[in-house]
């Protein structure tokens, strides 16, 4: 089951009448039912109304509850009557196994309710969002692409993890290429210096990791280059399909560039790091792009699950 907070959209719609029509995922739409387009058939869908439904009491004790004293009942029941924040609260409270938001709402309004609400999985600092880019038979996985402007070496750590069990959840063996401007200590910029210490790290504390850098993305991407110029890396041998950049701007520029030049398929940003899915939709997003949001969704509500069950 899979939240739909913003019914007014027609693009949402017609995804979640082919999501039922599919049988990939049953929608549930935020919103009145009476205030969809008399052209769409949306009568095997189930929509929920913050304004009229039978559990908004337990909803706003369960949110005061949640909050911890941070926000009192008069502010749930206010807060409760927002989409996105009532569509959070579904895939709390266990009534949805995931959340798929942002075709008319910015990255912030959709990611808020979730680290309230929702929280970071043990063990994670932070969420991030990760793209999945599709060329030909080419994957790869960008990250971080949407959330963090300038990750610490920490952080950026943390994101190179995560994005590698992103890898494995799509059935791809993870080889991590930290990006940069420079090759192997070339520069000692203070961005040059953060990436070796985050690869240090991982080195450090997850030697079964495949990663290396920092590296310039041609070298990264082209085995020949590499091997000649670099034969010391650990990327060596090896096909790169996770590219983790230094900052949001270059991270977010270099995969809409990449669609637009090179007509690679992106999917996302696929947000990492939550206990539970929610996900954000490009503005401008397709319907395509919708039903592939919310297919992933089920994907990494799946794999949470199976990760809890260990």
């Amino acid at each position: 089951k899979i939240v739909f907070p913003e019914s007014n959209d027609e693009r949402i719609i017609e995804a979640a009448i082919r999501l039922e029509n599919e049988g990939l995922v049953k929608p549930i739409l935020i919103g009145n039912k009476k205030n969809i387009p008399a052209k769409y058939d949306v009568s095997d869908c189930v929509f929920m109304d913050p304004y009229n439904n039978d559990i908004f009491e337990d909803m706003v004790a369960s949110f005061v509850e949640r909050r911890k004293g941070k926000n009192t009942e008069e502010q749930a029941r206010k807060m409760l009557l927002d989409e996105n924040y009532f569509g959070t609260m579904l895939v709390y409270m266990g009534m949805a196994d995931g959340l798929v938001s942002g075709a008319c709402h910015s990255t912030g309004e959709t990611v808020r309710p979730a680290l309230q609400i929702i929280k970071t999985k043990p063990g994670v600092a932070r969420t991030f969002g990760y793209f999945l880019m599709v060329r030909d038979k080419d994957k790869f996985i960008f990250g971080d692409c949407a959330i963090n402007p300038n990750p610490n070496a920490q952080e950026l750590a943390e994101i190179a993890i995560e994005s590698a069990k992103a890898a494995e959840m799509f059935g791809m063996k993870p080889n991590i290429a930290m990006l940069g401007f420079s090759n192997f200590g070339s520069s000692n910029t203070e961005t040059s210096k953060k990436i070796r210490e985050a690869i240090s790290y991982i080195h450090r504390n997850f030697p079964n990791v495949v990663v290396d850098g920092e590296i310039q993305a041609d070298f990264a991407l082209n085995p020949e280059m590499l091997a000649k110029e670099f034969p010391f890396s650990k990327l060596n041998g090896k096909k790169v399909n996770v590219l983790i950049f230094p900052n949001l701007e270059s991270a977010n520029m270099t995969y809409k560039l990449l669609k637009q030049v090179n007509k690679a398929e992106s999917i996302g940003p696929i947000i990492l790091g939550l206990s539970k899915p929610a996900h954000i939709l490009q503005l401008g997003a397709s319907v395509d792009e919708m039903v592939n949001m919310a297919a992933l969704a089920v994907v990494d509500a799946q794999e949470k699950e199976k990760r809890n069950n260990k």
